[in-house]
């Protein structure tokens, strides 16, 4: 077991938190323990219960989670730098104060164990500090990186004989994850209730009871599991007229506790499971009945099944009771004769089209009379002693219809504001998916309660109708010089870049605009003893032969042959060579174009570079550096034009003189200052 699982100490911890459903409170201390363990602050704890007691659990566990890990971390920084000081820039933080006193604690004790001392230390340190100073030194001495179990719960030792840790055999066996027991055959790890030993014998696993089904969740509800158990929920609501306790049960709700009971004064509420019912106050004597209303009915004793006149008699109801008289046919009120008249049968008062209840109400037609109900939707009005329609939406404000509630006749209906619809149920509001009908010309994201249109590359939304999607001509923006290099074509949703239709292709970015060199694709003109020499836009055919009494040497080279004590001869330049360079008419002024020099300089080398012919406009220039010279341009050229320089260069070498030339052909392009290359 390693240093993560010493004791550590909390120093900070103000929490703030919100209240959730109830759970045990070893969930709570589950909960608060993941929390620390994703690194996050105690403060923001989220509480998932409004126990007094859960909220406690997760904020200790939470806090002690910390605290052992910053302790864990500050054990690593001893063991792996030695040193606490410069480790943290907030050393005022809760954090790094627990940090480094572990760190210093843990360092206290490698100083022990380095210097062979005890690692019983007789230092006032306090108890936890004690622990980490106990396990560091001990950890250097045994053969393990192992450090005891520390329960937050136990006291410090104070000598040999009480310290529970000197002769555990457990100290040994700190590979437990969670729990280490000593048995005859040494020390064998477990684990806390709700964890599973795996194969390897020290590392606990969570046991998913709900996978196993070896939860208590009864039917309704949901099995969830935790670190190290489960909790059941309701996969349901209770219904009208029950609430969910905290031990997740459905509990009726008393309405005549309450007071949200709707019975009149002159009625009792009476608590019944899920609802409940009025009873009238007052009491009806006997031979009455009492109906719905509070009104005391006449009860026709006539009408019962024995009968309550003897043989030969017939029974004359009377108001509260009734009379015996011999065989007469007289029906009393509610009853006449029937068709043979030799009975009297009942009355439906209800089917007369004079509706005795008269509107909200309900006429239930009994034995000999009627009684009046209300109908649904109607409560009795004990003044006007009549059924008045109840105002749903009124009673029960927010708790019908999501959005709005219209009050009718015995009922109620509900309706939705604008980007939703009625569902199924008639009472929420669902949102409208406005997109389904296609309202943008492009593209639409329905959002909640309305709906957003959004076009495609190369458009932009309308700003007078807000769903219509215009053309953005890319080519008539402020940038859109920029972006082709020659020539922006728009086209709906996008643009083109062309090119001059000879010399240049469009580059692979579609934009820029290339030179095509005519001399590598084999495009060119020029005959096989001419060289071709690609310039921008176009190629140029060169052609490069020897004077008299010289010798082509190379592609570009003409060597003077032999002189043969030819004083003439003597006085032409030792070699010829051919050079071709090119540029645009933007170039700036002045910049070296071209560099001659011997090729072997040795001290004492002195050289002359004049231009001897070619330099027509007086653009070009030459300049000595060093041991040798440049040829360089000192007036812009502002048109295309082409230029055959002769650059005649003087040696002079241990009193020997020597000339050499150089044909520079120059190729002045037109400017292109948009084009990409």
């Amino acid at each position: 077991m390693g240093p993560s699982n010493l004791l550590s100490f909390a120093f900070c911890g103000i929490l703030i938190f919100q209240v959730n459903a109830q759970i045990s409170v070893d969930d709570c201390c589950t909960n608060g323990q993941e929390w620390a363990g994703q690194r996050q602050d105690c403060a923001a704890l989220q509480t998932t219960s409004d126990s007094q007691m859960c909220r406690i659990a997760q904020e200790q566990c939470c806090i002690a989670a910390q605290d052992d890990n910053y302790c864990t971390t500050g054990i690593n920084l001893a063991k792996q730098h030695g040193e606490c000081e410069t480790l943290y820039t907030d050393a005022n933080s809760c954090e790094a104060k627990n940090i480094k006193r572990c760190c210093n604690c843990c360092l206290l004790g490698k100083n022990a164990q380095q210097q062979g001392l005890s690692c019983e230390q007789n230092l006032s340190l306090g108890y936890e500090c004690g622990l980490v100073y106990r396990a560091c030194c001990v950890e250097g001495q045994e053969t393990g990186p192992t450090l005891p179990v520390v329960q937050p719960s136990q006291e410090p030792a104070t000598n040999e004989q009480d310290d529970p840790y000197l002769n555990d055999q457990c100290r040994g066996a700190a590979h437990c994850s969670q729990q280490c027991r000593v048995t005859e055959s040494g020390a064998t790890c477990s684990c806390f209730q709700g964890y599973k030993l795996k194969p390897d014998g020290h590392t606990c696993e969570d046991i998913n009871e709900c996978l196993l089904g070896s939860h208590n969740c009864r039917s309704g509800e949901r099995c969830i599991n935790t670190k190290g158990s489960f909790r059941c929920q309701r996969e349901v609501s209770c219904g009208t007229g029950y609430e969910l306790t905290d031990s997740n049960n459905c509990q009726d709700i008393d309405e005549c506790e309450t007071g949200t009971h709707n019975c009149a004064p002159e009625f009792a509420c009476q608590n019944t499971q899920g609802s409940f019912r009025c009873k009238p106050l007052m009491q009806c004597g006997d031979g009455f009945i009492q109906d719905a209303q509070g009104s005391c009915i006449d009860i026709n004793e006539c009408m019962s099944a024995n009968g309550p006149c003897p043989s030969g008699q017939v029974c004359i109801n009377t108001v509260g009771s009734f009379n015996c008289q011999r065989n007469s046919i007289t029906c009393g009120r509610g009853y006449h004769l029937n068709e043979d008249g030799t009975r009297c049968v009942d009355i439906n008062e209800c089917t007369s089209l004079s509706q005795p209840c008269g509107p909200g109400h309900v006429c239930i037609n009994v034995a000999g009379t009627f009684r009046c109900e209300c109908s649904a939707g109607y409560y009795f009005d004990s003044i006007s002693r009549s059924c008045v329609d109840t105002n749903e939406c009124r009673r029960y404000p927010g708790r019908l219809c999501a959005h709005k509630c219209e009050n009718t006749p015995g009922s109620y209906h509900c309706s939705c504001t604008i980007g939703f619809k009625l569902g199924s149920d008639g009472r929420n509001c669902e949102d409208l998916n406005e997109c389904e009908s296609n309202p943008c010309s492009q593209e639409c994201a329905n959002v909640y309660g309305s709906y957003q249109c959004y076009c495609r590359r190369g458009y932009q939304l309308s700003d007078v109708d807000g769903i219509t999607c215009e053309d953005i001509d890319e080519c008539a923006l402020p940038t859109g010089g920029h972006i082709c290099s020659y020539r922006c074509h728009n086209i709906p949703g996008s643009f083109h870049c062309t090119c001059p239709t000879t010399g240049y292709t469009l580059a692979p970015n579609g934009r820029s605009c290339q030179d095509i060199d005519e001399c590598v694709t084999g495009t060119h003109n020029c005959t096989g003893s001419e060289t071709c020499f690609n310039v921008q836009g176009h190629f140029k055919c060169l052609l490069f032969e020897c004077p008299e009494n010289y010798r082509k040497s190379g592609e570009a080279r003409c060597e003077r042959l032999p002189c043969n004590q030819n004083k003439e001869c003597q006085g032409l330049p030792m070699r010829i060579t051919y050079y071709h360079l090119t540029f645009p008419t933007n170039m700036p002024v002045p910049t070296n174009v071209f560099r001659m020099g011997p090729s072997n300089a040795v001290p004492g080398d002195d050289i002359l570079l004049t231009i001897t012919g070619g330099n027509d406009g007086g653009f070009f220039t030459t300049q000595k550096v060093n041991s040798g010279g440049v040829v360089a341009m000192q007036k812009s050229i502002t048109q295309p034009q082409d230029f055959v320089l002769t650059v005649e260069m003087t040696l002079f070498r241990h009193g020997t003189v020597n000339t050499f030339l150089a044909k520079i052909f120059v190729f002045v392009t037109a400017e292109q200052p948009d084009f990409g290359y």
